[in-house]
């Protein structure tokens, strides 16, 4: 299975568009999206084209193609809008023997682990930073933000084909870990 996940839409219908053409390109089985996908938060400058009813009726175009995860931004009113459940605090994914924990990482983090075992993998957005870092017993890792990257990273995401690619939304790799 070919899976694309992103995170921190924010809003942008601009950066929603690109991850969305970004998507198709990919050929991806399914898109994960690690949550803040319509509100820009109280800490970030409006990212371009902050224009989240048109956020809306994209994500509701591909509902079928999508699991996703509640970010800090996430809330209720946001569900009443999108036709696919967001409110879920994380979803559990394999990768062969390997468990992934994918969240957004406002709650669980590396500060505050779920229960995993050696050679799992932590998933999750928020920080907006892309990352792959291997703890003592877990591996960390963090797809970067689609629209309000942080310390000059890239508006970017991630694949997860046996191997893992972290993508700017142009498609150019610029991270490959083969776990």
């Amino acid at each position: 299975m070919k899976l694309m996940i992103a995170s921190d839409i924010h809003g942008s219908a601009f950066y929603c568009r690109k991850m969305i053409e970004a998507y198709k390109r990919e050929k991806a089985d399914k898109l994960l999206l690690l949550g803040d996908l319509l509100y820009h938060g109280p800490r970030n400058d409006l990212p371009k084209e902050y224009e989240p009813k048109k956020v809306i009726e994209m994500l509701n175009g591909i509902k079928d193609e999508l699991l996703c995860v509640r970010g800090n931004c996430d809330t209720e009113v946001d569900q009443m809008v999108l036709e696919f459940p967001i409110m879920a605090e994380y979803c559990i994914l394999y990768l062969d023997k390997r468990m992934i924990f994918a969240t957004h990482g406002h709650i669980f983090n590396t500060e505050n682990k779920p229960m995993l075992k050696m050679g799992d993998i932590l998933l999750n957005g928020h920080t907006h930073i892309p990352r792959c870092d291997r703890a003592e017993n877990f591996i960390y890792m963090n797809p970067g933000s689609v629209s309000i990257p942080k310390e000059n990273s890239a508006h970017s995401y991630m694949i997860m084909e046996k191997e893992f690619f972290w993508k700017d939304l142009e498609g150019n790799i610029y991270r490959i870990e083969n776990l």
